[in-house]
């Protein structure tokens, strides 16, 4: 009797876990390889002298599916929502100011009238998107206003992608408002029509939002949960050398904890970052490997920093904030842990991770830790009247935090998907492909497991 077809999965961060672990569900055969000596890539929560650090998303937004799979793996009880409508900032002129989730944006001071009535005159007029691709920058200087950009857009671009506005292309980052336009002619129309998935987040309809959740023990209990699933069938610190296909097979060369070793599979999932998955085709997918060498990615730094409550002039109510370029600080913006959920901190400290780099701030990351602390505590410190040093700080730093949905990310999907189509069961996942919430990276990986189980 021929042994059962199996699966490899390379990668497992929150995608390859979740392909792998829904490959198992369903009685595959599936063996998920880590070339690093821990599961989840960037999702990880640190326990330190009573705070609870994490170094990757801070939280991440509801959907169904991740309810579900939240459930299927017995976490339901250990999942943990902020506070729904917490305030959300963002820095003008060195105050906070507040960004209402809602209609009330329309007298809030943060905008100008100008701004505001462009939102009038995308309701009530009719436009067309051009042939060519938009960036997001120029897309909201079209339909919007300059200050809108400058105070909302590119601070909220910053916050997801920290990207760059002017090379992020609106069709591939945020493709449902490029079909709100495309549509009904107005963004404000098509939004109110049919619900506009943007990012991370969700504008609809007026009604309740999806919640920002996190786990009691942090992000890393969805991580660990998925890993004990897949018990032996994950095996951490393999690094892949070669990569060939021999008839049906795929053959790879890996380097183990135990010396070289060997694998032959029948399907192959690739759930690694682009320049891995690019380096691993470059004998079986030369237009893919082209193509995916082509995604740049931002670099970013986390800074975590604590203080006592005492040493906090400013309340901390909210969400955190968000650092328009035109403030001319290095920081992206700043979430407020400790005020988003319990755990985080000891009861008389305040924790604040706060991020700083991107795509319009590349050297920014390769500063020393003790540099970056120090900056960014000389940045918050006045924005949040704060006295004393931090009584704790952890510095994460990334060389390839996010990969740029920049202008041509559409075009260098599709070579990469046609060149990967001609090999039969050959597939790539990854948060270059649907979005870079953790939802999104869930829905696209068991999308993939689903195709496999029934091909």
């Amino acid at each position: 009797m021929s042994a059962a077809p199996l699966t490899i999965v390379v990668g497992a961060g929150i995608s390859g876990l979740t392909c792998a672990y829904a490959l198992k569900k369903s009685g595959q055969n599936v063996l998920l390889l880590e070339s690093t000596a821990r599961p989840g890539g960037v999702i990880q929560s640190l326990q330190q002298d009573g705070f609870l650090f994490e170094v990757g998303p801070q939280s991440f937004s509801s959907t169904p599916v991740l309810a579900e799979l939240c459930d299927e793996l017995g976490l339901t009880s250990k999942v943990l929502e902020a506070r729904h409508g917490a305030p959300r900032y963002v820095l003008i002129d060195g105050t906070l100011v507040n960004v209402p989730l809602s209609p009330a944006l329309l007298t809030s001071s943060l905008l100008s009238w100008g701004t505001k009535l462009s939102f009038l005159r995308d309701a009530l007029g009719k436009t067309s998107p051009p042939d060519s691709e938009e960036s997001v920058a120029a897309f909201v200087r079209r339909k919007f206003s300059p200050q809108l950009l400058d105070r909302l857009v590119a601070p909220f671009v910053s916050g997801i992608y920290a990207g760059d506005p002017e090379q992020l292309s609106l069709r591939a980052a945020f493709p449902k408002l490029y079909d709100a336009e495309k549509s009904a002619g107005s963004v404000i129309r098509g939004i109110l029509k049919s619900g506009v998935k943007t990012g991370q987040q969700t504008v609809t309809r007026p009604r309740t939002p999806p919640g920002l959740l996190s786990f009691k023990a942090g992000n890393q209990t969805l991580v660990n949960a998925l890993a004990n699933a897949l018990g032996p069938a994950l095996r951490c610190g393999v690094n892949i050398n070669d990569l060939r296909q021999t008839g049906s097979k795929f053959q790879l060369s890996a380097q183990c904890p135990a010396g070289l070793q060997e694998f032959s599979c029948d399907r192959l999932v690739l759930a690694t970052p682009t320049a891995a998955t690019a380096e691993m085709l470059q004998g079986l997918a030369p237009a893919a490997t082209a193509a995916l060498k082509e995604i740049p990615y931002a670099s970013v730094a986390v800074v975590s920093l604590a203080y006592h409550h005492k040493n906090v002039g400013y309340s901390l109510n909210g969400f955190g904030f968000l650092a328009p370029r035109s403030s001319r600080i290095r920081m992206l913006g700043s979430v407020w842990n400790s005020s988003l959920f319990p755990g985080r901190a000891p009861q008389d400290h305040a924790l604040l991770t706060n991020f700083i780099g991107g795509a319009t701030d590349p050297d920014a990351a390769t500063l020393a830790s003790e540099e970056l602390a120090a900056l960014v505590h000389r940045e918050i410190a006045p924005i949040l009247n704060i006295t004393g040093d931090p009584a704790a700080s952890r510095v994460t730093r990334y060389s390839t935090a996010i990969p740029q949905y920049n202008l041509g990310h559409l075009e260098r999907l599709k070579t990469i998907h046609d060149s990967v189509a001609s090999i039969p069961g050959l597939r790539l996942i990854g948060n270059y492909w649907k979005g870079l919430s953790i939802g999104a990276c869930v829905e696209h990986a068991l999308a993939v497991a689903e195709e496999l189980r029934i091909g």
